[in-house]
């Protein structure tokens, strides 16, 4: 059995009645249940339809999503959860360049490395190399001024551990961001790169080894085995290129507003909701959400 899942953002609930019992019908689907009422509803499929990828892309105009996946075991026991674009709404090296003043050129190989377009690891180490000589106290200044939480964290990450998951923050990016990140929303672990730092500023290199797309797959990996569970009961979510190992490899791989190049290989992608999507995802209805 299948399940078509509907979703639009809870900022601009735009999901209408007709247009879910609409693509019920020309589906040949089961009974609808509204998770929340103009922002997620679902229906049961016993077959996936041909034309999946040309309805979700007719819908995109109406800023509308429509992932149809499997029904059995969607409730998922390990979030490995990226931080910048994901679960922050900012790339926290961009802002540590900005306050360097070398914002455009960082901003542009960190695009053209998260869209897949050059190598990351090569990417991270250019990139750090442009910030030689920062103050190591400007990362607090950022983290104070500049990071905003991507909506709906915290809800997902309280209704996914109260229901027995283990949550892992698994980024690209480095300690001195994730660390705070992962304490405020609630992650049991979290793994990332770390600055080399003398006298109180950044040198311009990272401490090896570089945490890129092999290391997010190797946290997988390590964590579905220390928790005994199979990669079907991994919910992963992540917006770049270097996120597309994990993706792939988890039971539900979210494209997260995700670059095009990581769209084109994702089978779940939202563009149009928060990170609450990933509960309506997995069945949950607004009224069984954490707060």
């Amino acid at each position: 059995m299948f399940v078509a899942s509907l979703l639009t953002s809870p900022d601009t609930p735009v999901l209408d009645p007709s247009l879910v019992e609409s693509l019920r019908n020309a589906w040949g689907g089961g009974e609808v249940k509204w998770l929340m009422p103009d922002v997620a509803a679902e229906f049961p499929l016993s077959t996936r339809p041909d034309n999946v990828e040309t309805v979700w892309q007719d819908l995109q105009g109406m800023q509308v999503d429509v992932v149809v996946h499997v029904l059995e075991g969607r409730k998922k026991q390990l979030l490995l959860a990226d931080m910048d674009s994901t679960m922050i709404q900012q790339e926290c090296i961009d802002e540590l360049a900005a306050r360097a003043g070398i914002g455009e050129k960082v901003a542009d190989i960190t695009a053209r490395a998260m869209n897949g377009e050059i190598a990351f690891e090569g990417a991270l180490r250019e990139r750090v190399r442009l910030l030689k000589g920062l103050r190591q106290s400007v990362i607090d200044t950022v983290l104070d001024e500049q990071i905003s939480y991507m909506p709906g964290g915290k809800t997902l990450l309280s209704t996914m551990k109260a229901h027995g998951a283990y949550a892992a923050l698994v980024s690209g990016g480095f300690t001195s961001f994730t660390g705070p990140v992962a304490a405020h929303l609630g992650f049991d672990e979290h793994r990332s790169n770390q600055f080399e730092v003398n006298d109180e500023k950044l040198t311009g290199q990272v401490i090896p080894p570089i945490f890129g797309k092999e290391a997010k797959v190797e946290a997988l990996e390590d964590l579905t085995a220390k928790r005994r569970l199979s990669d079907d009961q991994v919910l992963a979510v992540g917006d770049g290129a270097n996120d597309l190992g994990m993706l792939t490899r988890a039971g539900m791989g979210v494209a997260l507003h995700a670059k095009p190049a990581v769209q084109a290989q994702a089978d779940f992608k939202v563009n149009h909701g928060d990170l609450t999507a990933l509960l309506f995802l997995q069945g949950y209805s607004a009224e069984e959400f954490v707060t």
